[in-house]
């Protein structure tokens, strides 16, 4: 189900009336809401406890006077100049402002909505709202552009307070925004050398199932999948889990024991043929919060299958 608010009583009669036209009452609810309520008003005038997402194109002006200067500055022909409702393009405090507030709703709602977005249409916004998102404590957040046509440049950015993370090319699809306003790369690739790719494979399943975590192989996507609860490939990790086999414990149950929604740690691990005599292995973050812990296993694995 989706869902859509307005305060504007036209635009509401109109997406009403849109909806009904394209017999989409099924599948889109259209919620009437006023400037007093929330932005994402769950559970109240939004009939659900919890969303896949939020969606949000912002009104970009701080006043009528900035959008007339803006559309000044840009020489619009008459069939490309902005058209909405003044509601739909001015709000106090303008794009920053408003995303701000979906901001501060979502520190209350946190993991109600997986996926918080919203585009801009000033750069400067997404600086600035990073760096809010950051000072609010986020550690998963996604930067994009959008060129429309020759000239006209979009951005989004979204959030989480889970711990699902994003593609590289999602999250960091950007490049004129400062480096330390980026997330952490999700994606780690290298290439190592073997005789064969099938005693590469081989090589990475017998690592992973030498660890203490969850680990699946797809043979034919030529993927596995790993989760594991903390660092369990540091030399320690790797004598504490001989102990317990030791006395008397299977590494299958060792195994077993993992909750993959609690993992501290998600990857996948990709190996791809990429020439005749290259391959390239693809660790993909997935999931968790902690960078350094991503980082140490890319090394670990790096180190295993690159020997010195």
């Amino acid at each position: 189900m989706f869902v859509a608010t307005d305060i504007n009583d036209k635009n509401f009669q109109y997406a009403q009336e849109n909806v009904k036209r394209n017999n989409l009452q099924s599948r889109i609810r259209v919620v009437k809401t006023t400037a007093e309520d929330p932005l994402i008003a769950l559970g109240d005038k939004v009939p659900f406890e919890r969303l896949q997402f939020t969606m949000c194109n912002p009104p970009f002006y701080e006043s009528e006077e900035e959008m007339l200067a803006s559309a000044n500055l840009k020489h619009r022909p008459p069939n490309s100049a902005c058209t909405g409702a003044p509601v739909e393009m001015v709000t106090a405090g303008g794009e920053e402002s408003f995303v701000q507030r979906i901001i501060d709703e979502s520190l209350k709602l946190r993991n109600k909505v997986q996926w918080y977005t919203s585009m801009l249409g000033k750069l400067s916004s997404v600086t600035k709202l990073i760096e809010k998102l950051l000072e609010s404590g986020n550690q998963n957040w996604a930067v994009t552009e959008f060129v429309q046509g020759s000239k006209t440049r979009r951005w989004a950015i979204a959030w989480s307070w889970r711990d699902l993370r994003p593609t590289m090319g999602v999250a960091r699809n950007i490049s004129s925004i400062p480096k330390h306003l980026l997330p952490f790369p999700s994606e780690f690739t290298f290439h190592p050398e073997f005789e064969s790719i099938t005693f590469l494979i081989h090589k990475i399943n017998d690592e992973m199932k030498s660890l203490q975590m969850l680990w699946s192989w797809d043979q034919h996507a030529s993927r596995g999948l790993g989760f594991a609860m903390e660092n369990v490939w540091s030399r320690q990790a790797r004598r504490k889990r001989q102990h317990l086999i030791v006395e008397g414990q299977t590494a299958e149950s060792l195994s077993k024991s993992i909750d993959e929604s609690k993992a501290a740690l998600g990857f996948a691990v990709l190996v791809k043929q990429t020439g005749i005599e290259n391959v390239d292995v693809i660790v993909r973050w997935i999931k968790g919060f902690d960078s350094v812990l991503f980082e140490s296993f890319c090394g670990m694995l790096k180190g295993k299958l690159e020997p010195r």
